[in-house]
C-alpha cells in the first residue's frame, strides 16, 4: 500500500490565475496517473498540501473582518481540507470512471495530535496570510497577540508554529475504509493542529507540515511506500551549483548524513527528507520524492529519487 502526498504543484498552478477552473484542470490531469496507478493494483491513501489555499482563506478572514466574525487557524485547515479534498475526489472518481472502474473515493476532514510543549509553540516559524506594513503589524501584534515578521523585505506577516505531527485521530476509520476498497484522501495540509487536555480535543492555532504528517499517516497504516509529490523530477545534492547531482538510489543512513550536513535548506527539500527518515525509521519500506506529472514513472523505478531502509 502507498500513501501518496500530492504537493501543491499538483492542485495548484505555478504560473496563471489560479482559479478553481485551472485548479480543477490541474487536478484531473494529477488524478489520471493515480487513476492507472489503483488500475494497475495499488492500494493507495492519498494526502494533500493546502498552500497557497489556507493562505487564501486566512486573507479572506482578514478582508471582511469588520463585518464577519474571523474563523481560527484549525478552522481555516479544515476548510481547506473539505475543498481540496472534494475537488481530488471528485476528479479521481471521474477518471476512474472514464476507464470503466468504479471505487468509492471519500475525505476525511483529519485531526492531528501535536504536543503543547512543542518547542515550536516557543519559536512560530511558518509565515501565513496577508503582508502588513510596520504601524499595522504592531496594532495586530499588540491587540490579537500575534507575531509579526518581516517577509523577504515585502512586508511584515503573521507567522505560526509548526510542530511534529504525533498521532492521527481519524486513523482507525481511515484503515477501515481502506480495508473496505474505499481510496481514502486524508490528513490534507497537514492536517488540522489539536491537543488533548483530559478526554477532550482541542484545536490549536499551528500549521503541521504535510509531509512529516504523510509520514505519520503512514505508519499508522502501515504502509510501504510513501510517494512524495513535489515539483522536481529528484531530489539534488549541491543544488544550484556546477557540482549539483541528482540522488536516484541512497540508503536511509547515507540521506541522513547529507540532511546532518546541510544539504537540505528547512524552506524547500528539508521537511521531505525528514519525512522520509521518519517513515523509514517507524518501519517503511521505500520513500520515492519525485515530480507530481511523474507518478507512473517513479512508481516503477526509471524516475526520482529511491529512498531505502539500512
Amino acid at each position: 500500500m502507498d500513501v501518496i502526498a500530492l504537493g501543491g504543484n499538483a492542485i495548484i498552478p505555478t504560473k496563471g490565475s489560479g482559479t478553481i477552473g485551472a485548479q480543477r484542470e490541474l487536478t484531473s490531469i494529477s488524478m489520471r496517473q493515480v487513476a492507472e496507478l489503483i488500475i494497475s493494483g495499488r492500494k493507495v491513501i492519498i494526502t494533500h498540501g493546502n498552500g497557497p489555499i489556507v493562505g487564501n482563506i486566512v486573507e479572506r478572514n482578514e478582508a471582511v473582518k469588520g463585518r464577519i466574525a474571523p474563523m481560527p487557524l484549525d478552522v481555516c485547515g479544515a476548510d481547506s481540507q473539505g475543498g481540496i479534498g472534494y475537488m481530488i475526489q471528485q476528479s479521481l472518481r471521474n477518471e476512474l470512471s472514464v476507464r470503466g472502474v468504479y471505487r468509492e473515493v471519500v475525505t476525511i476532514v483529519s485531526q492531528v495530535v501535536v504536543s503543547e510543549e512543542d518547542e515550536a509553540f516557543e519559536h512560530p516559524t511558518k509565515p501565513i496570510g496577508l503582508f502588513y506594513g510596520k504601524e499595522e503589524a504592531e496594532i495586530l501584534a499588540r491587540e490579537k497577540g500575534y507575531r509579526m515578521v518581516m517577509d523577504a523585505n515585502r512586508g511584515y506577516r503573521r507567522v505560526v508554529p509548526s510542530p511534529r505531527p504525533l498521532e492521527i485521530v481519524e486513523a482507525d476509520i481511515i484503515v477501515k475504509l481502506f480495508k473496505l476498497g474505499v481510496v481514502v484522501i486524508a490528513v490534507g495540509g497537514g492536517g488540522i493542529p489539536v491537543v488533548r487536555s483530559g478526554n477532550e480535543l482541542v484545536g490549536i492555532e499551528a500549521v503541521i507540515d504535510k509531509d512529516r504528517a504523510a509520514a505519520v499517516l503512514g505508519e499508522m497504516t502501515q504502509a510501504e511506500r510513501l510517494v512524495i509529490l513535489t515539483s522536481v523530477s529528484e531530489v539534488y545534492v549541491h543544488f544550484g551549483t556546477p557540482n549539483q547531482k541528482a540522488l536516484r538510489r541512497i540508503k536511509l543512513a547515507e540521506i541522513k548524513k547529507l540532511h546532518e550536513a546541510g544539504e537540505f535548506p528547512p524552506g524547500s527539500m528539508g521537511p521531505k527528507i525528514e519525512a522520509a527518515i521518519d517513515f523509514l525509521e517507524l518501519g517503511g519500506k521505500r520513500v520515492i520524492i519525485s515530480d507530481a506529472t511523474m507518478l507512473l514513472d517513479a512508481c516503477k523505478g526509471n524516475v526520482g529519487t529511491h529512498i531505502l531502509p539500512d
